[in-house]
């Protein structure tokens, strides 16, 4: 699979990575021996870079990797912290950065995390220099090796960016999520600060698998969060509306590339995208893991098709999220 260098890590990454949400919480119940076998699925497909963070079921998904890394050293693992305890400025301190990546390198059984990631923080945390200062002390005492930031707009990606310790920002990027092409990726791409892609398939919608009677379970988040009720809103299908999501669905089906899925051909959209750096798809059974990584091999998608998604975009989708993230 192709590896993509990321300039302020001077790392590189699997184009393709593997979101672990679902390895936690909030997807329905995964076994960790199934979600064993979607780690090694996804290895085998060429993927070395793996997403997690601490509230995924609790330090749950940290420990089903770290188990697994015992076997497969050398994988790049990124994990994000700040949502064990409530989202204000206040908590955002280097005792408590020191205190959830102790938690972390133990959960993982590192000594040394890859990458931490601020998980979402409120505003303000991303003009504290106070907040960076304390990531440069993590860096500097070997608890980190690197740190990004996790975000929910387009304008704390910005702020993150040009922060010279920024070595990535994760955002929200998929087909019906396009307005970090404006400005996000091509600030980074200047800047040398890694793109990672998730809700590449706004929670499952681009798969075109979904109706409108298609029921989730109540440990679901596209169930309990529908409209915003635990989080930010924009990480359940993207912030669309499910039932409009489903109508606009079907259209992007009909774009896929011969061959390939929808979910595949919504992938690959993201991978051209110029500035990403990897893409973080999540996974509950190996076929989606394979499928997934399947997905980096696909040629580029053509001109009609990058043309008939951004018409599908600015009718269905931009009026709804365009102006909120």
């Amino acid at each position: 699979m192709e590896q993509r260098h990321i300039g302020r890590l001077n790392r590189r990454v699997s184009v393709v990575g593997l979101g672990t949400w679902q390895l936690g919480a909030d997807w329905g119940q995964v076994e960790e021996r199934d979600a064993l076998a979607v780690l090694e699925a996804a290895v085998e497909t060429g993927v070395t870079f793996l997403d997690t963070a601490d509230v995924y079921g609790d330090g749950r998904s940290e420990r089903i990797i770290g188990r697994f890394l015992r076997d497969h050293p050398g994988l790049f693992v990124a994990t994000k912290m700040g949502r064990r305890m409530p989202q204000v400025p206040e908590n955002y301190t280097l005792d408590n950065f020191r205190a959830w990546t102790d938690r972390s390198r133990g959960n993982l059984g590192v000594d040394r995390l890859d990458l931490v990631q601020l998980h979402c923080p409120p505003t303000p945390v991303f003009s504290s220099d106070a907040v960076f200062d304390a990531l440069d002390t993590l860096v500097e005492e070997e608890r980190i090796a690197a740190y990004g930031v996790s975000v929910e707009t387009c304008d704390q990606a910005l702020t993150a960016i040009a922060r010279p310790g920024t070595a990535t920002v994760q955002i929200i990027l998929n087909a019906f999520r396009q307005k970090p092409l404006e400005r996000v990726l091509p600030a980074a791409a200047e800047a040398g600060v890694g793109i990672i892609a998730r809700v590449p398939l706004a929670s499952g919608l681009l798969s075109g698998r979904y109706r409108h009677d298609t029921a989730f379970g109540p440990d679901d988040h596209r169930t309990f969060n529908r409209h915003g009720e635990a989080f930010d809103v924009g990480e359940t299908f993207s912030g669309v509306d499910y039932d409009t999501g489903v109508e606009a669905a079907r259209e992007f089906s009909a774009l896929a590339l011969p061959g390939a899925t929808p979910a595949q051909t919504a992938l690959r959209w993201i991978i051209q995208q110029p500035g990403v750096s990897t893409v973080i798809p999540g996974a509950r059974t190996p076929e989606q893991a394979r499928a997934n990584g399947a997905a980096a091999e696909l040629p580029p998608l053509p001109e009609d098709t990058l043309a008939g998604i951004r018409d599908l975009y600015d009718r269905r989708i931009r009026p709804l999220v365009h102006h909120r993230w």
